[in-house]
This record gives C-alpha cells, sequence and structure tokens, in this order.
C-alpha cells in the first residue's frame, strides 16, 4: 500500500514539476513523462501483489475535515483496475513524448504534462480510497484535469465546445453521486465505506438509480454518451487514449463499489443494466460505422465496449437474482476481464490515430488512404488493435467477451428470467461484434489501403520511435492477454471476489479455466499456422521479383483515387439501412447529362441524442431559467439576504 502511496506522490510532485519548468518545454517534458513512468513502475508492484494474494490492504491518515478522513484501501478489486491504468498512463508518458514535439514553443507542454499526470493521480486516489468525501475530491480533480487536456487546442471552436459539453457532464454527474453517499452514510458517524449500514429498500433503490446516472456520465453508456464523441477527439491522442482506456472504466468501478454497498440486489436493477448495455453496444457500434474521423469511430467503440461491460454486469446480477451463480460468476468475470482489455486495445488504437494524425496532419478517412506503404510499422499495429477490437482470436479482446458468451450458453438451463437475460445478451454482443467488425474493416481499409486520396496523405511520414515503442508494447499485451486466459483467472479470481462475492469467483473460476485453455491453445495453433503460411510464403517468392500490374479499371481510361471506395460509399448499405436510427443527411449526386464534368457523395452522421434530446431540455430549461430572472437584479445587499435566509433555514431544519 505504501508503494501505491508513493506513486501517487511521485505523480504529484512531477506535475508540480512540469508546472514549475513550463518556460522550458524540453526539461517540463522530462519530469512529466519520467514521473508519470517511475509512478507507473512503484505503483504496479504492489497492485499485482494484492491480486496475487487476496490480501486488502489499508492506510489511515488525521484528516480534519467533517465526515471525511485520509483511508487508502488497496483490495484486489481496485488493484485490477490500477493494473490497466498504471500500464497505458505510463506507456501513454512515453508516447507523449515524440508526439507532443510538434506543439513545443506553440503550446504550454508544461502545463499539459502536469494536467495529464494530475488526471493520473486522481484516478489513482478514485481507485483507493476509502471514504466518500476523499473519493469525490479525486473524482471532481479528474474532471479538472481532463477538462485542462480536452482544451489543449482551445483555439479551435470545436475543442472549447467539447470541453464545456464534458464540464457540464462531469459537473452533473458529481451531483447526483454527492447526493447517492448522502443516502448510503445518512445514518453513519463518517463516510467511510466500510462504515455504511444497509439501506432500505426505497433508500436503496434511489442510490442505485443516482449511482447509475452519476456514474453513467462518467463512463459514457447511452444515453448519458453527449461528451464522448466530442472530448476524445479533441484531447491529443496519448489523453484520448488514457480517458477512453481507463478514465470512462472509474464510472465502472464506482458502480461497482456501490453495489456491494446495496445487497441484496433487486432483479430489475439488473434487466435495467443489461438493457441499457444493449442498446448502447449495438448503436455505439452502429454510430462508429457512420463516423468520419478517426478518432469519433474509436469514440463510439469505446460507447460499444462499456455497452458490452455494462451489459455482463446487468447479466450477472440477474443470475445472482436467480441464484444462477456459474452464470452471474461467469458474467461478471468477464467484465472486469473486458476492462483490462478494452484498455489494452483502445490505448493501442487511440495512439495509432495519433500517428496516422501526427503523420498526414489530419484523421478525415476521406482525405487518407494508402498509408500502409508509408506507415508500414503502424499500419499493422494499428490492424492488430482492430482485430482485438473486433473480438478475433487470438487477441485479447476474445477472451473477455468469450466469458460473457460462455455465462449466455450457462443461462439456458438457469431457473427463471436468467435464460431469457442469457438469449439477449448473446443476440446484442453477436450482433454488436458484426457491426464493429463493418466499422473497423472500414476505418482500417479507407485509412492504410487503397492510393492517397490528398497530397497529405500522400506525404505521410511514420511515427516517431518512442510512439512505436508504447504501441509495440500494448500490441504484445492485446497478443499475451489473449493467449494467457487460463493465467488470468488467477487475478481475476480474487478481483471477482472483492467486487461480487466470493460464490460468484470460485464459480467462475470453475467453469472458466478448461474452454479458455482451449481458447489459448486455438490461438497458439492460429499463430503457428500463421507463421507456417508466412514462411511458405517466402519460401516461394525466394528469388523471384514480384509481377506488377495496372489495378483493374471497370472499364475506365484513366482511374484515379477519386474513384475508389471511400468511407461513406463503404459504409452507405448498413448506413442506409438503419437511416431511421442513424437520421444520417446525405447529399447525393444528381447527373442529368450524359458526360458529367463533376459528381460528389457525401453522408454526414448527426449527433441524435444531442439534437433530438439534450438541446431541446437545455432550450426548456433556458426558458424556464429566463423567467426567474428578476432574482438576479445587482443588489448586493439582497444578495447576503438570501445567504442568511437559507443559513437560518438550514438552522431551524437541522433543530
Amino acid at each position: 500500500m505504501l508503494l501505491a502511496l508513493f506513486s501517487l506522490l511521485i505523480l504529484l510532485f512531477s506535475s508540480v514539476l512540469a508546472l514549475c519548468l513550463r518556460r522550458d518545454p524540453s526539461r517540463s517534458q522530462d519530469a512529466g513523462a519520467y514521473g508519470a513512468a517511475a509512478a507507473s513502475a512503484a505503483g504496479l508492484i504492489p497492485a499485482v501483489r494484492v491480486l496475487l494474494t487476496g490480501v486488502t490492504e489499508t492506510v489511515s491518515f488525521p484528516w480534519q475535515v467533517p465526515l471525511g478522513s485520509l483511508t487508502f484501501t488497496l483490495d484486489p478489486l481496485a488493484a485490477f483496475f490500477l493494473i490497466p491504468l498504471y500500464l497505458l498512463t505510463g506507456l501513454s508518458a512515453v508516447y507523449g513524448v515524440d508526439y507532443l514535439k510538434s506543439y513545443s514553443g506553440k503550446k504550454p507542454l508544461g502545463l499539459a504534462w502536469a494536467a495529464f499526470n494530475l488526471l493520473t493521480a486522481a484516478m489513482v486516489l478514485v481507485f483507493t480510497a476509502g471514504n466518500a468525501v476523499l473519493f469525490m475530491v479525486g473524482w471532481e480533480l479528474m474532471a479538472a484535469a481532463s477538462f485542462l487536456l480536452v482544451l489543449f487546442e482551445h483555439e479551435k471552436q470545436q475543442v472549447r465546445r467539447a470541453a464545456f459539453i464534458y464540464l457540464a457532464a462531469c459537473g452533473t454527474g458529481a451531483l447526483l453521486l454527492l447526493a447517492a453517499f448522502s443516502l448510503l452514510g445518512a445514518h453513519s458517524a463518517t463516510l467511510d465505506f466500510s462504515s455504511f449500514p444497509p439501506p432500505g429498500r426505497a433508500a436503496a433503490t434511489a442510490v442505485f438509480l443516482l449511482a447509475l446516472c452519476g456514474f453513467g456520465l462518467k463512463a459514457g453508456f447511452i444515453p448519458l454518451h453527449v461528451w464522448l464523441p466530442e472530448a476524445h477527439p479533441a484531447a491529443p491522442s496519448q489523453v484520448s487514449a488514457v480517458m477512453s482506456g481507463i478514465m470512462i472504466k472509474t464510472g465502472i468501478y464506482g458502480l461497482i463499489r456501490v453495489l456491494g454497498f446495496i445487497r441484496p440486489w433487486e432483479d430489475w436493477w439488473g434487466w435495467a443494466l443489461l438493457l441499457l448495455g444493449a442498446v448502447s453496444c449495438l448503436l455505439g457500434a452502429l454510430f462508429a460505422l457512420a463516423q468520419h474521423e478517426l478518432k469519433r469511430v474509436l469514440a463510439y467503440s469505446s460507447i460499444e465496449n462499456i455497452g458490452i461491460i455494462l451489459m455482463a454486469l446487468g447479466l450477472g446480477m440477474v443470475g445472482a437474482a436467480s441464484g444462477a451463480y456459474t452464470l452471474a460468476g461467469l458474467a461478471f468475470a468477464g467484465a472486469l476481464l473486458h476492462v483490462l482489455n478494452h484498455a489494452l486495445f483502445k490505448g493501442l488504437l487511440f495512439m495509432g490515430a495519433g500517428a496516422v494524425l501526427h503523420a498526414a496532419g489530419t484523421a478525415e478517412l476521406e482525405a487518407l488512404g494508402g498509408l500502409a506503404k508509408r506507415l508500414p510499422r503502424t499500419a499493422p499495429l494499428f490492424l492488430a488493435g482492430s482485430a482485438a477490437a473486433c473480438a478475433l482470436p487470438p487477441f485479447n479482446g476474445f477472451a473477455g467477451e468469450f466469458l460473457i458468451y460462455l455465462g449466455a450458453f450457462r443461462s439456458l438451463n438457469s431457473p427463471g428470467s436468467a435464460a431469457l437475460a442469457g438469449v439477449l445478451s448473446g443476440l446484442a454482443l453477436a450482433s454488436a461484434g458484426a457491426l464493429a467488425a463493418a466499422a473497423f474493416a472500414r476505418a482500417g481499409g479507407v485509412a492504410f489501403l487503397g492510393e492517397p486520396r490528398t497530397e497529405r496523405a500522400a506525404g505521410a511520414h511514420e511515427a516517431g520511435g518512442l510512439m512505436l515503442f508504447s504501441m509495440r508494447a500494448l500490441a504484445l499485451l492485446c497478443l499475451l492477454a489473449g493467449l494467457a486466459g487460463p493465467l488470468l483467472l488467477v487475478p481475476l479470481a480474487p478481483a471477482v471476489a472483492a467486487g461480487f462475492g466470493f460464490p460468484f469467483a470460485s464459480a467462475a473460476a470453475e467453469a472458466a479455466a478448461v474452454p479458455l485453455l482451449y481458447v489459448s491453445i486455438g490461438g497458439l495453433l492460429l499463430l503457428a499456422l500463421a507463421a507456417l503460411a508466412a514462411a511458405k510464403r517466402r519460401a516461394c517468392l525466394a528469388g523471384k521479383v514480384p509481377a506488377e500490374g495496372p489495378t483493374w479499371d471497370c472499364g475506365y481510361a484513366a482511374p484515379s483515387p477519386r474513384m475508389q471506395y471511400g468511407a461513406s460509399s463503404f459504409s452507405q448499405p448498413l448506413t442506409d439501412f438503419f437511416q431511421p436510427v442513424l437520421r444520417k443527411l446525405g447529399q447525393y449526386p444528381v447527373i442529368p447529362e450524359y458526360f458529367p464534368g463533376r459528381a460528389s457523395f457525401s453522408a454526414e452522421a448527426q449527433a441524435v441524442f444531442y439534437n433530438a434530446v439534450y438541446m431541446p431540455a437545455a432550450a426548456r430549461l433556458r426558458d424556464i431559467a429566463y423567467r426567474f430572472s428578476w432574482i438576479q437584479h445587482g443588489r448586493l445587499q439582497l444578495y447576503i439576504m438570501y445567504i442568511v435566509v437559507t443559513l437560518l433555514g438550514l438552522l431551524l431544519w437541522k433543530l
């Protein structure tokens, strides 16, 4: 535990140091990056030790704050979330050294590194806090630091818009969480997590709904997702990797913690999580298929994966309420394993998108093409991340989803509503997987294959050495995690036990061990076959010069890059089919003559929930607020009177 606190101190110290050295970009970069890397190395040690031993470590310090205490608790659940945090933030810091060089002298890099390390420290605080006040301090620090990072390129209007939408979501979520913790600690002398008494059924339901909305605004599942596709593309790529890979998982962690305080669970709570997760994974994958900017594709893919995790949690709760402990254990284990796997492959994908943006100056899919020849090292790494995101073996995305599928199939023999929950989960997961495969085939194919569509794509250059190092490390971890499924059950079991209960952990470990072993063997066989095929190809081509020929031009005399499939045309059949959901705006070519000079086609996916739900609601609230504008008259004496009257009312209510 002391090493975890030491890593927290390293992060805070390096954050202050980077800010103090802000006038020297090179030294501030070193302070920020080396501090993040050192903190990651120090923090991984206690996290791994707690996961392997299953022993909870607690440290408390005096803190003169009402209802608060400096209580830090490192149990297997917190340790499980800390591992992807330290891995991803350390590698993102290394990546950021090369990525931010082009901004040296143009942007305040000292402030950016200070905010990055403060964000990491805040997430460590959230995962290790043993008191609600301390938890909320970390939660708000996390919001403030990430807000500054989203505003990195504040001169762009869309960046400012994204940052303020994100800030509004963070503030709303924090208010809901304050209400939830107030209900939990209403009959307790402190707000220590260990002192929360079991609430009554009505209070437990209220806490569940408040926590679902409060943590859901951070996790970004539909319909609480509107900030996510705006903020992730606006932030620097190494920050996007951290925000998508681990920051949104703080919402999942918080929800699991609160579920532990309000046992026993109601059956409909599980159904609420399951249905919200199913809708999120389906619509997240569908909206990813309709995006034209590479980082927005990845942002909507994160919504899909958060939906998968939420759906697995709901499936587990339904199974637990029905007494199907094996089903519940498999679903909970699959949810936690997907937390780890998504952090690894989404971090890799955002870094790959950052390499594309760094190389070509744009991440717009319609402006890319042919990057596989110009970025020969980045292209296979992005392909590996895409395969993991599509849950293709032998990469890690398959392992977590396999456990959820296994739980869904086990549910067919379960009592009560668990069988229906398993069928719905399996159908939603399979459908989302098909849409995700189409989305990543589109994104990877349009960006890396074919011919360059613009001069910027034609002049793209390979990423720097440190950027490639971080991407290679994450790609290797994605492969190893996909092959080491049975070994991952060792640290996964205590994490499930700490978060959900021992019966679920033991049931999951027993039911998953042999199937995961078969998955690992199958993955190794796939790798062996791929290696044999590559060796055979090399042997056949030895001493020969590959022949080259023109692309089949479909009867056209002079084919050009404009004639190849673009992002819109690739996905048009699917997006047209789902037009009632996507509400896509399209501009189709009108060809009145036999030999037209020019023709164009474009399609744009709308922010459906933002435009149809949130903007009308905000307009309505603004209209209501204007009716009370007479209260804001500018007289200081009356403002003081408002405060005095409020304080008197609170005192009378308390007495």
